[in-house]
């Protein structure tokens, strides 16, 4: 216990750091399979962001900074990764199965100690220690390498002499520690497996050489983190090796005689109409965690408000963005999710296409605000460009469909944005009083359409008081560019309210999208 507290409170070494497996032991360094140390990292994590005062819940969403997840299916994951499972994102195309997925990678440990020379990144306790070799089996270039008799059959760990077993402290990176694979009907078992160099081996001469072995996907994941994306679309004899892996821990390349430890986390992803085409064997490794699209206006709009944030895309006015979020929201309710051909229509990439498509036809057309055409031209161009496109024919006619929703949903969707924008600044910056809404729309009415007007009163705050209190909400709240500033963009939105919600918050639309 002693040895144990005093490893976990020792500076962890920098990578590059050299050392041998005897001064491993005497340090108290123990072996962890890449499960545990997932587990040990996820705990970690969760309590030290409870101890700064979040709940559960939100400790949990905070192991996922990328995504927009509901509760449930973070807590379904995490779950799932501390009990040690191996898992299977499924659910309908663009839900972000794949960027979660990437997401594990990023929370998965990275720093390692390996056997310097190994080209599977051997634990070097394994070769010193039995348990240790029981746990995570050492390959049989190391076996061979370390044997007394440098026969692979005769390999001991209680024979390896640990001062001259070789650690170095590595960083887990692609090809060393982690593998992505993408599912392919021309994957092929080798490809996962690895195989011998017959050509380095003519050369060498030796078969143990760490020179003639070159790793395939599992063995390159091997102690890490293997991500398969789209499993159901890998032939069965691909799939049947991934199995033998998830079952044994080990792996055999092909054209060798020996298996090579094969120990890792998977996490795979599916859509739904590949599911059937994963083996059952394969399938019962895999704990399911369904992946699917938020049911919850806010949710929709934190993922477009990331990506606006991170990539820095350009302005558009608040109701027409949130009405954009809106109108996908209606077609996912709408419209069938396994249709091959308009699956990705409502995707969370069409969310975000959505809002660049926008600003780039308002930039095309020199507008500095886009416009109500602009957003309408930026969906039908986003949810027309998520088509998958079987023939001339077939597009055609589901471009037609997507054309005739918009025209049926496009203005209830800029009516729910335009209630709820009028609402919150009615109740949080007016105070509900009926006498301010009055003044505050008397004077937006007389300025809206008299640009000379504007132009006097904007920088005169004792002209249109109620006004000027808009554009500094406005301001706060959307923080347009400079180059438009808050004051075209309050005009452009109270133009909105003005045009859609008739200043009214009778039946103002909830978060529930199921309820839209």
């Amino acid at each position: 216990m002693a040895a144990a507290a005093s490893a976990s409170t020792r500076p962890a070494p920098s990578i590059g750091t050299r050392t041998t497996a005897a001064q491993l032991l005497s340090q108290g360094t123990h072996v962890q399979t890449p499960n545990e140390l997932f587990r040990a990292e996820i705990l970690r994590r969760i309590a030290e962001t409870r101890s700064h005062g979040f709940s559960h819940p939100e400790a949990v969403a905070a192991l996922f900074p990328h995504t927009v997840l509901p509760t449930e299916t973070y807590e379904d994951l995490v779950a799932a990764l501390v009990s040690g499972a191996h898992l299977l994102f499924f659910g309908p195309s663009g839900a972000g199965k794949t960027s979660l997925a990437k997401e594990l990678w990023g929370l998965f440990p990275k720093d390692v100690w390996v056997v310097d020379g190994c080209p599977v990144g051997d634990d070097p306790l394994s070769l010193v220690n039995k348990e240790a070799a029981e746990q995570q089996p050492p390959c049989p270039i190391c076996r061979r390498r370390f044997s007394p008799g440098g026969e692979v059959a005769s390999f001991d760990p209680a024979l390896v002499d640990a001062s001259k077993v070789p650690a170095l402290r590595a960083r887990r990176r692609e090809g060393y520690g982690f593998a992505r694979l993408q599912g392919s009907s021309e994957v092929f078992p080798d490809h996962l497996t690895g195989n011998v160099n017959l050509r380095k081996l003519e050369e060498i001469g030796d078969p143990m050489s760490p020179l003639v072995l070159e790793p395939g996907k599992l063995l390159q994941a091997n102690r890490g983190l293997l991500l398969v994306d789209e499993i159901g679309k890998l032939p069965l004899g691909t799939q049947n090796v991934l199995l033998q892996s998830l079952q044994e821990g080990t792996v055999t390349p092909s054209k060798s005689r020996e298996s090579f430890p094969a120990l890792f986390v998977a996490v795979c992803t599916s859509n739904l109409s590949d599911l059937d085409n994963i083996n059952d064997p394969l399938s019962d490794r895999l704990t399911s965690v369904h992946v699917g699209f938020n049911k919850r206006h806010s949710a929709n709009r934190q993922i477009v408000d990331r990506f606006r944030a991170e990539t820095g895309a350009g302005y558009v006015p608040e109701i027409l963005l949130d009405a954009g979020v809106r109108l996908i929201e209606a077609w996912r309710l709408r419209m069938s999710e396994e249709d091959p051909d308009l699956g990705e229509v409502g995707s969370n990439r069409t969310l975000l296409d959505v809002i660049a498509r926008t600003e780039a036809y308002g930039t095309l057309g020199g507008h500095a605000l886009p416009t109500l055409e602009d957003l309408r031209a930026g969906l039908l161009h986003a949810m027309r460009g998520r088509i998958r496109a079987r023939s001339g024919d077939s597009f055609q006619q589901n471009a037609r469909r997507v054309q005739e929703f918009l025209d049926q949903h496009m203005e209830i969707s800029l009516k729910d944005s335009s209630k709820v924008y009028w609402c919150r600044y009615f109740r949080d910056i007016l105070k509900s009083k009926d006498d301010e809404g009055q003044g505050f729309v008397s004077e937006g009415r007389r300025l809206l359409p008299d640009a000379t007007l504007q132009a006097e009163t904007k920088g005169k705050p004792d002209l249109f008081p109620r006004f000027h209190t808009f554009v500094t909400y406005v301001q706060e709240r959307e923080h347009p560019p400079s180059a438009i500033g808050p004051w075209a963009a309050a005009v452009a939105e109270f133009g909105l309210v003005e045009k859609y919600s008739l200043f009214s918050c009778a039946e103002e639309p909830t978060d529930d999208v199921a309820a839209g």
